[in-house]
């Protein structure tokens, strides 16, 4: 299992992590053995929210019973009726009974990830300052009963303004490959390029993203529901979201022990089962000569890793004062470029990336 290193922090997450929105029809017996299996299988990254109050009792279990460091997002926004469904509410008090009863069953003196929940319009974030809201997570940071604070959200415009406070270790966001493109439902908010700087702007200033929302609520997976007419794989689509800058973990839900086995496929998926540049014969309009990092252009004769050196450029003209650092350590840079068109030829967005590459080594040599 790979993982990746949280910014603010030295937490290192599961780049597949588990959502628990699908858990709630399952007992408690069933949502423990998942949680369980998830562990052993090297996912140590969890959201809970959405899966109602049935998930919280035997993730507790779970936790004890687990020897390794586990991280989880709790959502303060997302409450719970009496028969156990989920709901969501910008009560004050409400929330905090909430969070009184979730600390209790989960059993752990600090809450890893504390989350703004579902902050989507300019009205969510005015209720949440003018509430209280705001102002007691943050209390709850300071008594060190949180450890980083965060927020949920699927609107880049107001998500902006939430990086704005300044404060923000983590932001939960809805990416996959038809939001991207605009060709999603009401969750897909924002352009290609007011989305690809949202991420370009976490990277830069060290804001980890969890993913929601990887297969579009299932849609990209067939070919009868997909907005693009044509089904992605679930490998494809993980290996898509996983690209994308700032993106740490992606965190699909699952049914049942069957749905976590079929999930986990992506951990020994060869590079072709991942391979997403598919998605150029739907959406070349948008993308035509713009580098997604899909890497379909390797092997490079001269080894250089095109989607990375291109990501790290993206980056630093974004404003990212790491991504030359990064660059600097690489092994093989863009000034390696044979010039040989290989990766032109193989190309499935048309990028000129031997061109790039030139312009690429000349920007980091100045």
């Amino acid at each position: 299992m790979e993982k990746r290193k949280l910014p603010h922090g030295n937490e290192e997450l599961s780049v597949l992590g588990l959502g628990s929105a699908s858990l709630q029809n399952a007992n408690e017996d069933e949502i423990k053995a998942i949680i369980k299996e998830a562990l052993k299988n090297g996912i140590n990254f969890f959201d809970l929210c959405a899966g109602g109050a049935s998930v919280y009792k035997p993730f507790g279990e779970a936790l004890k019973e687990n020897n390794n460091e586990v991280y989880f997002q709790l959502h303060f926004g997302a409450v719970y009726k009496k028969n156990g469904e989920y709901e969501w509410s910008r009560n004050l008090k409400r929330i905090q009974e909430t969070f009184a009863w979730e600390y209790k069953l989960l059993g752990v003196k600090t809450i890893p990830f504390g989350f703004l929940h579902c902050i989507d319009d300019e009205n969510d974030l005015e209720e949440i300052q003018k509430n209280g809201i705001l102002k007691y997570v943050v209390s709850l940071k300071n008594q060190g009963l949180i450890k980083h604070l965060g927020f949920s959200s699927h609107t880049p415009a107001v998500a902006h303004k939430l990086l704005d406070i300044g404060i923000m270790d983590m932001m939960m966001f809805s990416i996959n490959a038809a939001y991207d493109f605009e060709q999603g439902d009401d969750y897909g908010i924002g352009s290609l390029e007011e989305r690809s700087n949202l991420f370009r702007r976490c990277e830069a200033e060290g804001v980890g993203i969890s993913v929601m929302k990887p297969f579009n609520g299932g849609q990209l997976l067939s070919e009868r529901t997909s907005p693009f007419k044509k089904a992605l794989s679930k490998e494809q689509c993980l290996a898509y979201v996983l690209d994308r800058p700032a993106v740490l973990s992606a965190v699909p839900g699952v049914r049942s022990l069957n749905d976590l086995k079929d999930l986990l496929h992506f951990l020994n998926a060869s590079k072709s089962e991942k391979d997403y540049s598919l998605i150029s014969q739907f959406s070349a309009p948008k993308l035509l000569g713009n580098c997604v990092y899909c890497n379909h252009c390797e092997p490079c004769p001269a080894g250089i890793d095109i989607g990375l050196v291109n990501k790290y450029y993206d980056l630093s003209l974004a404003g990212d004062k790491m991504a030359h650092n990064h660059y600097s350590k690489l092994k093989i840079k863009a000034e390696n470029c044979l010039s040989c068109g290989h990766c032109n030829q193989r190309c499935p967005f048309k990028v000129e990336q031997m061109e790039r590459m030139h312009k690429i080594a000349e920007y980091f040599a100045s």
